[in-house]
């Protein structure tokens, strides 16, 4: 299949599962992600109507950035370092990987030397994984506590990258996890819309779980090199 055709089946493939659990596709961002994708690739992509891409490494980013150049969103979806934050705020309009206070802290005076306010996800290490970065399920609220009141931050939701499991069905705890998480701190006052969860392998149940943006790389661009 051409790249447009892969969009294509994703997007067929997010509305079906959408429909399933009583939502629109509408309800769903495909968040294309560019990890060791070549600059051509991506064009093909943002051609074939993706309009959001992620990707892991800033520096990778900036020639990406630089090169594709068309009508589109980036947002930083790898562990990002507190010293490449002054880049991430130059060049992503959302951080979806916030897993420390200190880096929500150096965000947040980047983005007010910038003038400008940066989006971000708070990541939750679902399956208390140590190989995994994240906030525990038990440190969300307090964590969410310490970052409200930062200016030029401003937090949209939460993000998980579950464990593997070559079975999706088995996934389903933990996107379920993650939106009960955020539900329960929406109850305690705060405003968090966001859901990104679900990637190429099991993203379909990740929408049925109420996932509003899923990170597609194989499916889209294919096997990594």
């Amino acid at each position: 299949m051409t790249i447009t055709e892969k969009v294509q089946n994703v997007a067929e493939r997010i509305s079906w599962a959408a429909a399933r659990a009583g939502r629109r596709l509408e309800d769903v961002k495909l968040v294309a992600i560019t990890k060791t994708v070549d600059v051509d690739l991506i064009r093909a992509a943002a051609d074939a109507g993706v309009r959001i891409f992620g990707e892991n490494y800033v520096q990778e980013a900036k020639e990406k950035i630089a090169a594709v150049g068309k009508d589109v969103e980036w947002h930083m979806t790898g562990h990002l370092q507190k010293n490449k934050a002054r880049d991430a705020v130059n060049m992503f309009s959302m951080v979806q990987t916030i897993d420390s206070l200190g880096l929500a802290e150096e965000l947040d005076k980047r983005a007010g030397a910038a003038g400008k306010v940066i989006l971000g996800l708070i990541e939750v290490n679902l399956g208390e994984e140590r190989s995994k970065s994240g906030v525990s399920k038990d440190e969300l609220i307090p964590f969410l506590n310490s970052v409200k009141g930062l200016k030029n931050l401003s937090v949209r939701g939460l993000m998980a990258i579950p464990p593997f499991f070559d079975e999706p069905e088995k996934v389903r705890p933990y996107f379920k996890a993650l939106r009960e998480l955020r539900d329960r701190a929406n109850a305690e006052g705060f405003s968090l819309s966001e859901l990104s969860m679900g990637m190429s392998h099991d993203f379909e149940v990740a929408v049925e779980e109420g996932a509003t943006m899923v990170r597609i790389g194989t499916a889209i661009f294919g096997e990594r090199g």
